[in-house]
């Protein structure tokens, strides 16, 4: 039986791409728009699981992972 798990995607443009992270495994993938990004990382994540062995998944996988935004002087 197959789960469903709930996972991070940090978008952000590189010049004229978007680049995906999932920090939870820390595995990246990367698209010409943030759709086509985010549907390569979840593709990518789910090729992690089919081939990754259970200690290699143990080993990648950060349960905790938080996402917030901070307020920094500059100059």
């Amino acid at each position: 039986m197959q789960k469903i798990h709930q996972f991070t995607a940090v978008i952000e443009r590189e010049d004229n791409m978007y680049v995906a992270l999932c920090p939870e495994l820390d595995i990246a993938s990367q698209g010409d728009t943030v759709e086509e990004a985010r549907g390569n990382l979840k593709e990518a994540i789910e090729l992690f699981f089919e081939t990754a062995s259970r200690e290699e998944i143990r080993e990648r996988l950060h349960d905790e992972v938080f996402v917030t935004r901070l307020e920094v002087v500059v100059g």
